[in-house]
């Protein structure tokens, strides 16, 4: 079903595509560490101009067919690369996440890349694992998405 699934850069005319996937109350509980608002157009633009000004960031469109279906991002997290991913909920078990995080990886030529994922969202934590990350440790944060402090993994995906 990821066949067709391709990886390119982020355009302006899949920003609005982006915005309408974070709508979804339940990706946003899913993901937990979400924007503070997602409903805020005005912080998601500004978001995104600093996500693709820096040239640090890989930011990365995910397209199956012709249609937007998510995105993929690393970006430097604490003097190390860490990455992340949004997914349409509608497009939700069907291979998507783990075929655009695989392809971004490779693309990535550092290692280790580093992830985190709310402990009980077990789908992340499968796509990850997929990828080849393993669990190394433990961290608690504020979730914008739940509006409270929730425990997660933080995972790695070591070098050769």
């Amino acid at each position: 079903m990821t066949a067709e699934l391709r990886l390119r850069p982020v355009r302006d005319d899949d920003l609005p595509h982006f915005f309408a996937h974070e709508q979804d109350v339940e990706a946003n509980w899913m993901a937990a560490f979400g924007p503070e608002d997602p409903a805020d157009r005005e912080r998601f633009d500004a978001h995104w101009r600093r996500v693709r000004a820096d040239e640090r960031n890989v930011p990365r469109t995910v397209v199956v067919g012709d249609e937007v279906v998510g995105h993929v991002v690393a970006f430097p997290a604490d003097g190390r690369t860490e990455v992340s991913y949004w997914i349409d909920p509608r497009r939700w078990g069907r291979g998507h996440a783990t075929a655009a995080l695989a392809a971004l990886l490779r693309e990535l030529p550092q290692r280790p890349v580093h992830a985190r994922a709310a402990k009980d969202n077990r789908a992340s934590l499968a796509v990850l694992r997929k990828c080849g990350f393993v669990v190394i440790g433990e961290d608690r944060g504020y979730a914008n998405g739940r509006g409270t402090e929730v425990e997660e993994w933080v995972l790695e995906l070591a070098g050769d």
